[in-house]
Protein backbone atom coordinates (compact mmCIF):
# COMPACT_ATOMS: atom_id res chain seq x y z
CA UNK A 1 0.00 0.00 0.00
CA UNK A 2 1.03 3.22 -0.97
CA UNK A 3 0.62 5.96 1.88
CA UNK A 4 1.60 9.50 2.51
CA UNK A 5 0.81 10.73 6.11
CA UNK A 6 1.09 14.85 5.07
CA UNK A 7 -1.78 16.15 2.54
CA UNK A 8 -0.96 16.11 -0.98
CA UNK A 9 -0.76 19.29 -2.35
CA UNK A 10 -2.31 20.70 -5.74
CA UNK A 11 -0.60 24.06 -6.53
CA UNK A 12 -1.31 26.92 -9.01
CA UNK A 13 1.83 27.66 -10.72
CA UNK A 14 1.96 30.98 -12.45
CA UNK A 15 4.65 32.10 -14.67
CA UNK A 16 6.98 29.19 -12.87
CA UNK A 17 6.09 30.41 -8.96
CA UNK A 18 4.52 28.75 -6.64
CA UNK A 19 1.30 30.94 -5.78
CA UNK A 20 -1.25 28.86 -4.20
CA UNK A 21 -1.84 25.24 -2.73
CA UNK A 22 -4.58 23.18 -2.64
CA UNK A 23 -4.36 19.94 0.21
CA UNK A 24 -6.36 17.02 -0.63
CA UNK A 25 -6.48 13.60 0.72
CA UNK A 26 -7.38 10.46 -0.83
CA UNK A 27 -7.99 6.70 -0.52
CA UNK A 28 -8.65 3.54 -2.84
CA UNK A 29 -10.27 0.47 -0.83
CA UNK A 30 -11.97 -2.46 -2.31
CA UNK A 31 -15.45 -4.10 -1.28
CA UNK A 32 -13.57 -6.07 1.57
CA UNK A 33 -12.82 -3.20 3.15
CA UNK A 34 -9.10 -3.60 2.48
CA UNK A 35 -7.16 -0.14 2.10
CA UNK A 36 -4.93 -0.36 -1.03
CA UNK A 37 -3.93 3.27 -1.54
CA UNK A 38 -3.30 6.46 0.43
CA UNK A 39 -2.81 10.03 0.71
CA UNK A 40 -3.04 12.41 3.33
CA UNK A 41 -5.36 11.60 6.09
CA UNK A 42 -8.57 9.59 5.05
CA UNK A 43 -9.58 9.09 8.72
CA UNK A 44 -10.24 12.66 9.22
CA UNK A 45 -13.78 13.14 10.18
CA UNK A 46 -16.37 14.96 7.59
CA UNK A 47 -19.85 15.03 6.54
CA UNK A 48 -20.51 13.10 3.29
CA UNK A 49 -23.28 15.82 1.86
CA UNK A 50 -24.53 14.91 -1.42
CA UNK A 51 -21.71 12.32 -2.07
CA UNK A 52 -24.09 9.53 -0.45
CA UNK A 53 -27.12 10.32 -2.29
CA UNK A 54 -27.28 6.77 -3.87
CA UNK A 55 -27.20 5.58 -0.46
CA UNK A 56 -30.05 7.94 0.13
CA UNK A 57 -31.71 7.24 -3.48
CA UNK A 58 -31.09 3.00 -2.57
CA UNK A 59 -33.80 4.08 0.50
CA UNK A 60 -36.24 5.60 -1.30
CA UNK A 61 -36.18 3.10 -4.23
CA UNK A 62 -36.63 0.00 -1.37
CA UNK A 63 -39.30 1.89 0.66
CA UNK A 64 -41.37 1.93 -2.61
CA UNK A 65 -40.37 4.73 -4.72
CA UNK A 66 -40.47 2.62 -7.38
CA UNK A 67 -38.31 4.95 -9.95
CA UNK A 68 -37.24 4.29 -13.54
CA UNK A 69 -33.82 4.90 -14.36
CA UNK A 70 -33.84 8.30 -15.65
CA UNK A 71 -35.95 9.29 -12.71
CA UNK A 72 -33.47 7.18 -10.37
CA UNK A 73 -30.09 9.14 -11.59
CA UNK A 74 -32.31 12.54 -10.51
CA UNK A 75 -32.54 11.09 -7.43
CA UNK A 76 -29.06 10.53 -7.23
CA UNK A 77 -28.05 14.18 -8.69
CA UNK A 78 -26.43 17.55 -7.08
CA UNK A 79 -28.73 18.29 -10.93
CA UNK A 80 -27.69 22.08 -12.91
CA UNK A 81 -31.19 23.13 -12.85
CA UNK A 82 -31.46 22.54 -16.83
CA UNK A 83 -35.31 22.26 -17.86
CA UNK A 84 -34.89 18.24 -18.21
CA UNK A 85 -33.54 17.76 -14.70
CA UNK A 86 -36.68 20.30 -13.62
CA UNK A 87 -39.21 18.53 -15.39
CA UNK A 88 -37.86 15.03 -14.78
CA UNK A 89 -38.03 16.10 -11.08
CA UNK A 90 -41.98 17.26 -11.55
CA UNK A 91 -42.73 14.24 -12.80
CA UNK A 92 -41.36 12.12 -9.81
CA UNK A 93 -43.26 14.12 -7.92
CA UNK A 94 -46.44 13.29 -10.23
CA UNK A 95 -46.20 10.25 -9.94
CA UNK A 96 -46.95 10.37 -6.29
CA UNK A 97 -49.66 13.01 -6.58
CA UNK A 98 -47.76 15.57 -5.58
CA UNK A 99 -46.46 18.73 -6.99
CA UNK A 100 -43.28 20.90 -6.05
CA UNK A 101 -44.70 22.83 -3.00
CA UNK A 102 -44.49 19.34 -1.11
CA UNK A 103 -40.20 20.05 -1.49
CA UNK A 104 -38.62 20.90 1.66
CA UNK A 105 -35.27 22.13 0.08
CA UNK A 106 -35.02 25.99 0.22
CA UNK A 107 -35.85 27.84 -2.65
CA UNK A 108 -32.87 28.66 -5.28
CA UNK A 109 -31.78 29.35 -8.65
CA UNK A 110 -30.38 26.53 -10.79
CA UNK A 111 -26.55 25.07 -9.77
CA UNK A 112 -25.35 25.35 -13.22
CA UNK A 113 -23.80 28.05 -14.71
CA UNK A 114 -25.51 28.91 -17.94
CA UNK A 115 -28.83 27.32 -16.24
CA UNK A 116 -28.30 30.09 -13.83
CA UNK A 117 -27.51 32.95 -16.32
CA UNK A 118 -31.13 32.04 -18.21
CA UNK A 119 -32.80 31.70 -14.77
CA UNK A 120 -31.86 35.63 -14.69
CA UNK A 121 -32.30 36.67 -17.69
CA UNK A 122 -35.84 35.26 -17.63
CA UNK A 123 -36.05 36.82 -14.34
CA UNK A 124 -37.52 33.62 -12.54
CA UNK A 125 -37.38 33.57 -8.53
CA UNK A 126 -35.95 30.75 -6.66
CA UNK A 127 -37.73 27.91 -5.99
CA UNK A 128 -37.48 24.25 -4.24
CA UNK A 129 -37.34 22.68 -7.99
CA UNK A 130 -34.36 24.57 -9.13
CA UNK A 131 -32.25 23.08 -6.16
CA UNK A 132 -29.90 20.72 -7.03
CA UNK A 133 -31.47 18.51 -4.14
CA UNK A 134 -34.99 18.58 -5.41
CA UNK A 135 -34.25 15.26 -6.93
CA UNK A 136 -33.40 13.27 -4.24
CA UNK A 137 -36.32 14.99 -2.13
CA UNK A 138 -38.84 14.20 -4.62
CA UNK A 139 -37.49 10.52 -4.28
CA UNK A 140 -37.80 11.20 -0.70
CA UNK A 141 -41.74 11.63 -1.50
CA UNK A 142 -42.29 9.04 -3.24
CA UNK A 143 -41.10 6.94 -0.36
CA UNK A 144 -43.18 8.42 2.02
CA UNK A 145 -46.20 8.20 -0.21
CA UNK A 146 -45.57 4.73 -0.95
CA UNK A 147 -45.08 3.29 3.04
CA UNK A 148 -47.49 6.04 4.24
CA UNK A 149 -44.95 7.63 6.65
CA UNK A 150 -45.78 11.85 7.37
CA UNK A 151 -44.52 14.00 4.16
CA UNK A 152 -44.05 17.20 6.34
CA UNK A 153 -41.46 15.52 8.10
CA UNK A 154 -39.32 13.42 5.71
CA UNK A 155 -36.24 15.30 7.00
CA UNK A 156 -36.27 15.37 10.30
CA UNK A 157 -33.43 12.85 11.48
CA UNK A 158 -36.39 10.95 13.38
CA UNK A 159 -38.07 10.03 10.08
CA UNK A 160 -38.58 6.39 9.22
CA UNK A 161 -37.00 7.20 5.80
CA UNK A 162 -34.03 8.75 7.11
CA UNK A 163 -33.16 6.35 10.08
CA UNK A 164 -33.07 3.91 7.26
CA UNK A 165 -30.47 5.77 5.50
CA UNK A 166 -28.44 6.06 8.51
CA UNK A 167 -28.72 2.34 8.97
CA UNK A 168 -27.68 1.51 5.25
CA UNK A 169 -24.77 3.87 5.44
CA UNK A 170 -23.45 2.48 8.49
CA UNK A 171 -24.00 -1.01 7.28
CA UNK A 172 -21.63 0.10 4.10
CA UNK A 173 -19.40 2.69 5.80
CA UNK A 174 -18.77 0.47 9.50
CA UNK A 175 -19.14 3.96 10.68
CA UNK A 176 -22.22 5.12 12.90
CA UNK A 177 -22.77 8.14 11.26
CA UNK A 178 -24.91 10.22 14.31
CA UNK A 179 -25.23 12.91 15.32
CA UNK A 180 -26.33 13.82 11.96
CA UNK A 181 -25.59 17.50 10.72
CA UNK A 182 -27.86 19.59 8.26
CA UNK A 183 -27.08 19.47 4.64
CA UNK A 184 -27.91 22.62 3.16
CA UNK A 185 -30.79 21.69 1.43
CA UNK A 186 -32.01 21.04 5.05
CA UNK A 187 -32.04 16.76 4.98
CA UNK A 188 -29.78 15.34 7.65
CA UNK A 189 -26.36 14.64 6.55
CA UNK A 190 -23.88 12.02 8.17
CA UNK A 191 -20.47 12.03 9.89
CA UNK A 192 -18.03 9.77 8.44
CA UNK A 193 -14.37 9.16 6.62
CA UNK A 194 -12.90 9.08 3.01
CA UNK A 195 -12.55 5.59 4.14
CA UNK A 196 -15.52 4.93 4.72
CA UNK A 197 -17.05 6.64 2.01
CA UNK A 198 -14.82 4.93 -0.30
CA UNK A 199 -15.65 1.54 0.96
CA UNK A 200 -19.62 2.35 0.34
CA UNK A 201 -18.84 3.33 -2.86
CA UNK A 202 -16.58 0.00 -3.17
CA UNK A 203 -19.87 -2.39 -2.30
CA UNK A 204 -22.64 -0.04 -4.49
CA UNK A 205 -20.27 -2.03 -7.15
CA UNK A 206 -20.12 -5.00 -5.76
CA UNK A 207 -23.53 -5.71 -4.40
CA UNK A 208 -26.15 -6.59 -6.67
CA UNK A 209 -28.33 -5.16 -4.15
CA UNK A 210 -27.33 -1.71 -5.89
CA UNK A 211 -27.48 -2.60 -9.54
CA UNK A 212 -30.43 -0.22 -9.80
CA UNK A 213 -28.94 2.53 -8.64
CA UNK A 214 -25.23 2.21 -9.83
CA UNK A 215 -26.48 1.07 -13.28
CA UNK A 216 -29.10 4.84 -13.51
CA UNK A 217 -25.91 6.65 -11.90
CA UNK A 218 -23.19 4.96 -14.65
CA UNK A 219 -25.59 5.28 -17.58
CA UNK A 220 -27.14 8.81 -17.27
CA UNK A 221 -24.30 11.27 -15.93
CA UNK A 222 -25.64 14.39 -17.53
CA UNK A 223 -28.62 13.73 -15.12
CA UNK A 224 -26.83 12.98 -12.13
CA UNK A 225 -24.47 16.10 -12.46
CA UNK A 226 -23.99 18.67 -15.55
CA UNK A 227 -21.83 18.20 -18.76
CA UNK A 228 -20.27 21.47 -18.08
CA UNK A 229 -19.75 20.83 -14.35
CA UNK A 230 -15.95 18.74 -13.55
CA UNK A 231 -17.63 15.88 -12.06
CA UNK A 232 -20.37 15.11 -14.72
CA UNK A 233 -17.44 15.74 -17.13
CA UNK A 234 -15.14 12.69 -14.94
CA UNK A 235 -18.29 10.95 -15.20
CA UNK A 236 -18.78 10.93 -18.73
CA UNK A 237 -15.69 9.41 -18.95
CA UNK A 238 -15.35 7.06 -15.82
CA UNK A 239 -17.94 4.35 -16.46
CA UNK A 240 -19.35 3.66 -13.16
CA UNK A 241 -21.18 6.02 -9.67
CA UNK A 242 -19.14 9.55 -9.32
CA UNK A 243 -20.32 11.54 -7.45
CA UNK A 244 -19.51 14.66 -5.48
CA UNK A 245 -20.26 16.50 -2.59
CA UNK A 246 -20.36 20.20 -1.33
CA UNK A 247 -16.89 21.28 0.46
CA UNK A 248 -15.02 19.05 -1.83
CA UNK A 249 -15.89 15.68 -1.34
CA UNK A 250 -15.91 13.17 -4.29
CA UNK A 251 -16.46 9.22 -4.61
CA UNK A 252 -16.10 7.12 -7.59
CA UNK A 253 -16.34 3.05 -7.86
CA UNK A 254 -16.21 0.50 -10.47
CA UNK A 255 -16.02 -3.22 -10.19
CA UNK A 256 -15.69 -3.23 -6.10
CA UNK A 257 -12.67 -0.42 -5.92
CA UNK A 258 -13.98 3.08 -4.32
CA UNK A 259 -12.12 5.68 -4.55
CA UNK A 260 -12.82 9.07 -1.66
CA UNK A 261 -10.96 12.51 -1.90
CA UNK A 262 -11.85 15.26 -0.44
CA UNK A 263 -10.00 19.14 -1.09
CA UNK A 264 -9.56 20.34 2.04
CA UNK A 265 -9.78 23.83 0.87
CA UNK A 266 -13.48 22.97 -0.09
CA UNK A 267 -13.26 22.81 -4.12
CA UNK A 268 -14.60 20.62 -6.03
CA UNK A 269 -12.27 21.86 -9.10
CA UNK A 270 -9.57 20.10 -7.03
CA UNK A 271 -11.34 17.03 -5.87
CA UNK A 272 -11.68 16.40 -9.32
CA UNK A 273 -7.87 16.74 -9.88
CA UNK A 274 -7.30 14.94 -7.35
CA UNK A 275 -9.44 11.55 -8.59
CA UNK A 276 -8.17 12.14 -12.19
CA UNK A 277 -4.55 12.08 -10.45
CA UNK A 278 -4.77 9.00 -8.62
CA UNK A 279 -6.73 7.05 -11.38
CA UNK A 280 -3.96 8.13 -13.89
CA UNK A 281 -1.38 6.79 -11.51
CA UNK A 282 -3.10 3.78 -11.01
CA UNK A 283 -3.87 2.96 -15.36
CA UNK A 284 -7.71 2.92 -14.76
CA UNK A 285 -8.83 5.11 -17.46
CA UNK A 286 -7.33 4.51 -21.38
CA UNK A 287 -5.73 7.34 -22.91
CA UNK A 288 -8.69 8.65 -24.91
CA UNK A 289 -10.15 9.58 -21.40
CA UNK A 290 -6.74 11.02 -19.98
CA UNK A 291 -6.51 13.02 -23.29
CA UNK A 292 -10.03 14.31 -22.97
CA UNK A 293 -9.99 15.19 -19.18
CA UNK A 294 -6.31 16.39 -19.11
CA UNK A 295 -7.96 20.26 -18.92
CA UNK A 296 -9.34 19.16 -15.75
CA UNK A 297 -6.35 17.40 -14.30
CA UNK A 298 -3.65 20.02 -15.48
CA UNK A 299 -6.55 23.10 -15.50
CA UNK A 300 -4.51 26.46 -17.01
CA UNK A 301 -3.48 29.48 -15.64
CA UNK A 302 -4.71 32.22 -17.54
CA UNK A 303 -2.47 35.87 -17.96
CA UNK A 304 -3.15 38.55 -20.78
CA UNK A 305 -5.63 35.96 -22.55
CA UNK A 306 -3.20 33.34 -22.83
CA UNK A 307 -1.51 30.07 -21.40
CA UNK A 308 1.23 31.01 -18.66
CA UNK A 309 0.54 28.08 -16.30
CA UNK A 310 -0.81 25.52 -15.05
CA UNK A 311 -3.05 24.32 -12.19
CA UNK A 312 -1.47 20.79 -10.91
CA UNK A 313 -3.17 18.33 -8.81
CA UNK A 314 0.35 17.38 -6.96
CA UNK A 315 3.59 19.52 -6.49
CA UNK A 316 6.94 18.70 -4.69
CA UNK A 317 7.16 18.00 -1.41
CA UNK A 318 3.80 15.64 0.08
CA UNK A 319 2.32 12.80 -1.78
CA UNK A 320 4.49 13.74 -5.24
Amino acid sequence: MSCSTADVLAATVRSGLVESTHPWSGVVVDASGKTHHAWGDPSRPLYYRSAVKAIQATVSQECGAALPPEHLALACASHSGSDAHVAIVRSILAGGGLDETALRCPPDLPLGSAERRRAVAAARTPRPVFHNCSGKHAGFLRACVASGWPLESYTSPDHPLQRRVSELTYELTGIDGRPPGIDGCGAPTLRGSLEGLALAFARITADDRFTEVRTAMTRYPALTSGNERPDGRLAMWWDGPVKGGAEGVLALSRHGTGIAVKSHGGSIDVAVQAAIEIVTRLGMLPPPALAALEPLHRRPVLGGGAVVGEIVASHGGAGA
